[in-house]
């Protein structure tokens, strides 16, 4: 055991260092720019990025300069594409974490003015109205920035979705300033994925972006399959300078500035990973910039190398699951560690017709109730009419159980286990029935990671669904088998539970070690497309504390519940992991086959009030089907649930955490 744990560590850092060089070689145009990482203070925090330096620039031989920054809930990585192809050709390229993401902070005192605006958008608004023009004020003085003879700056400003609206923003702002000031910063600007709806609320709707254009070159990313925007071009205000516009074609405005909206056939986060639309960057640049391109090289926009280094990002994720694995999996083998091994012995196979119709009845429920009230659960919220469904159940439970407990004292068969099943099915009804009622994680200074906070209430939710449902069968149909807790994985011997937790902070600290390695060398972290396990600045850590008992909790059962679906004799191999994932990750993935399915075929997604829970739930797929498998892994290993649920909760919160916006550090 102690060799194979051994082989696998071994395979885990070779593809997380093989995938982290090539990576960097690709991230850096294969030897054309340097790239690091920058921090800097500016007019409303600290603001952090990655700065992509070509050769060549510096301050005897300033360039035209970028500025590309990424959506709500993301980092500056979610511009890779951008950032790889525009600094290869010749461009300085600042890749912006916006304020409250990533490696930047926002002041606290820029939350107080946003206070009447309520809690939810006292945190949320702060950020994307200052970030990119603070970040192009940082730009615009340093000496490899190019100026033109009367000191405007030539720069241009591109952002995805919330990054669009903060350059948009920044466009209106600069205009604004340069009527006092005389200078222009901001030579042009792209924007992927954003309409005027957002930046409305301050003023910015399309009538006054359009007045305070001044002649600028400017442009729009608006995918036809956008989740959010572009839907109703009269309410959104789509098409900037509509004069003469048609879609992928530059036309002349009124105060001499040009004009060009790109429509690819995309949905809004494709568009930050798609060789066309990025495509459409590099020509927006090409032409924008066509009187200062002395120095920028001739390659065709469809020469696109940033593909490689997200393939081998993706190897090194790969190369991450298999260092946990390993890691965990050789500590457990060593002194004293190994008392976090516990006996569990295989169920028997499912034998005679009717049973197994019941269990596959019940696996598929399992598997649809987190996608059937994922909707309900992130968008609606408690006191909805499909959640009001889920506390009257929780309700109806608790009694039953309550009724399950009575009839256990005066019953001697089976009394322990049935007493065992009723007081767990109680006690799962009415903690259902009491979070169905409450909405738990309000917006605040507590629950200040905003995009968590209804993943958090949906998870707790699908825990306990998934606790009752167990509690349930086992009364129902386990307790007079002999059937008791250790079969579903779970041990409540106080030493093998702590060296559980030792074991999986151990391997987590290492884990995380190795990827602060990476990125501090090679400016690399382990990721496919939104899916990332990144970097975080320590700031974070009491956020992260905060939501780790909602995921434990999660965790903890969905190991249990893998444990006792999975732990048979038929279960051993392959087919075992398979189904581990489906009970994590169906649900989940059935939703978005309907949802996008849906959006595909008639222009109109299932449930377009869940535009953004969709977006995020795509990253929710390879982390459940991750967690299924670290789950189904180690509890092979050790015979209980421990360490799998320890591992998960500090993996995944701290990957969600990371990843997101966190407010009122």
């Amino acid at each position: 055991m102690k060799k194979k744990a051994l082989i696998l560590l071994c395979i885990g850092l070779c593809l997380i260092l093989c995938g982290s060089i090539l990576a960097s070689v690709f991230n850096g145009g294969a030897g054309a720019v340097k790239v690091s990482r920058i921090s800097f203070e500016a007019a409303n925090g600290t603001l952090s990025g990655l700065l992509y330096m070509p050769k060549g620039a510096d301050a005897n031989n300033p360039r035209p300069t970028v500025v590309v920054t990424h959506g709500y809930l993301n980092s500056a990585e979610m511009q890779d594409a951008n950032a790889i192809e525009l600094s290869r050709r010749g461009y300085v390229v600042l890749a912006l974490d916006q304020y409250d993401h990533g490696h930047s902070d926002l002041n606290n005192a820029v939350y107080e003015p946003f206070a009447a605006f309520g809690p939810f958008l006292q945190a949320w608004a702060p950020f994307w109205v200052n970030s990119m023009h603070d970040a192009v004020a940082y730009m615009y003085e340093q000496p490899y920035v190019l100026k033109d003879a009367n000191g405007n700056g030539i720069i241009g400003v591109t952002g995805h979705s919330m990054g669009g609206f903060s350059s948009t923003m920044a466009l209106a702002t600069d205009e604004q300033e340069a009527a006092a000031t005389g200078i222009r910063k901001i030579y042009c600007g792209l924007t992927e994925g954003s309409d005027f709806s957002y930046t409305g609320i301050f003023g910015i709707d399309v009538t006054v972006a359009d007045s305070l254009g001044g002649g600028r070159t400017m442009g729009k990313v608006a995918a036809q399959y956008d989740e959010f925007f572009f839907n109703n071009p009269a309410e959104t205000g789509v098409l900037q300078q509509t004069e003469s516009a048609q879609a992928n074609t530059w036309y002349n405005t009124s105060d001499g500035g040009k004009r060009i909206i790109y429509e690819p056939a995309q949905t809004h986060p494709w568009n930050h990973f798609s060789k066309n639309t990025t495509a459409y960057a590099i020509e927006f640049y090409t032409e924008a910039f066509k009187d200062y391109n002395t120095d920028i090289k001739d390659i065709a926009p469809t020469n696109q190398l940033w593909q490689w280094k997200e393939l081998f990002e993706c190897v090194a994720l790969v190369g991450f699951v298999f260092l946990i694995l390993g890691l965990a999996s050789l500590l457990i083998e060593l002194p004293f560690f190994n008392k976090a091994k516990t006996e569990l012995k295989p169920l028997p196979s499912i034998t005679g017709t009717s049973s197994k119709i019941g269990t596959f009845a019940l696996l598929l429920c399992l598997i649809l109730i987190p996608g059937v009230f994922f909707t309900p659960l992130m968008d609606a919220g408690a006191g909805s009419s499909m959640v009001n469904i889920l506390m009257y159940a929780g309700c109806a439970f608790a009694v039953a159980g309550v009724i399950g407990i009575i009839y256990s004292l005066i019953n001697k068969e089976n009394r322990k286990a049935l007493l065992t099943g009723s007081i767990c099915m109680t006690v799962a009804g009415c903690a259902l029935a009491l979070v169905a009622h409450y909405p738990m994680y309000e917006t605040g200074t507590f629950w200040s990671a905003l995009g968590i906070n209804s993943i958090a209430y949906w998870t707790i939710a699908c825990a306990l669904i998934s606790l009752l449902a167990m509690s349930v069968v086992y009364v129902v149909s386990k307790a007079d088998k002999g059937v008791t807790f250790r079969n579903y994985g779970v041990t409540f011997k106080p030493v093998a539970i702590l060296v559980s937790l030792l074991v999986a902070v151990v391997t987590f600290v290492v884990a995380y070690a190795v990827l602060f390695l990476m990125d501090w060398i090679f400016k690399a972290d382990f990721r496919i497309w939104t899916f990332a396990f990144k970097t975080f600045d320590f700031n974070i850590v009491p956020t992260i504390l905060r939501y780790l008992p909602t995921f434990l909790l999660y965790y903890a059962v969905s190991t249990a519940a893998i444990t006792i679906n999975t732990n048979t004799e038929k279960l051993q191999g392959v087919k075992g992991y398979l189904l581990a994932i489906a009970l994590n990750a169906g649900g989940a993935i059935l939703w978005l086959i309907l949802q996008y399915g849906t959006l595909f075929t008639t222009g109109v997604a299932a449930h377009p009030e869940s535009a953004l829970s969709g977006i995020v739930l795509v990253a929710m797929v390879p982390t459940l089907s991750i967690a299924a498998i670290i789950s189904r892994n180690l509890y092979k290993k050790t015979g209980n649930i421990w360490t799998p649920a320890f591992l998960n909760a500090l993996l995944m919160t701290t990957m969600a955490i990371a990843n997101t916006m966190v407010a009122f550090k």
